[in-house]
């Protein structure tokens, strides 16, 4: 059974953070479908919060921490990521783009991304467009076609006409998609190369 790796990036500040709880949300659904497809699922979850200090560190510095270090290699080695942004004036939160700024923009070319982000208001998810989907197409993912935006009114309810249970399946299904079949960038095992005399006693040997 083939693995999918997905790091979900989680950018709260608070404890307990809606972005999180949306980011759990996401992910679940993500893996349960994954396994559904017939795939093996490994989850990664990172609160950016507990990275705040190495991460403006890295910006003086130059150097990652090896807490940081070791978040940026699980990123990079990620099939997927799930990324889940507070909105801060009509934006991604400050801390969220500091830790893209320290990945190798090459680094996620071609990586399957679902985005979600969280407010107070309605009127805040239209960052998933205007500002997320902008960054990350810049960096040459595939996005999800679906972002998932959780206001007040979604936690402990889940009535209405777009329940946030029924956009988180949506989403998560278009990440599986994107997620399945031959990924691009993903390294093929290299071909072993056999010593010359056997290759010519094999050769020798088929006559």
């Amino acid at each position: 059974m083939e693995t999918r790796r997905i790091t979900v990036l989680s950018a709260g500040l608070g404890v307990p953070s809606s972005s999180r709880l949306l980011a759990d949300q996401l992910a679940a659904s993500a893996e349960r479908q994954l396994r559904a497809a017939g795939y093996e699922a490994r989850i990664d979850v990172v609160e950016l919060r507990d990275l705040a200090v190495d991460i403006a560190n890295n910006f003086v510095t130059g150097y990652a921490a090896p807490r940081l270090a070791e978040v940026i290699a699980g990123v990079e080695d990620s099939d997927g990521i799930i990324a889940v942004s507070p909105v801060f004036s009509a934006s991604y939160s400050g801390l969220f783009k500091s830790f893209i700024d320290v990945l190798d923009p090459k680094s996620l070319d071609g990586k399957a991304v679902l985005l979600g982000a969280t407010g107070g208001t309605d009127r805040h998810q239209m960052v998933l467009d205007y500002a997320m989907r902008p960054l990350f197409s810049y960096l040459r993912t595939r996005v999800a076609s679906t972002g998932v935006f959780a206001g007040p009114q979604d936690w402990g309810n889940d009535d209405g006409g777009s329940p946030l249970s029924a956009r988180v399946d949506r989403a998560a299904g278009e990440l599986v998609q994107l997620l399945s079949g031959p990924q691009p960038g993903r390294k093929t095992p290299a071909l072993e190369s056999l010593p010359f005399e056997q290759l010519l006693a094999g050769i020798s040997g088929g006559r």
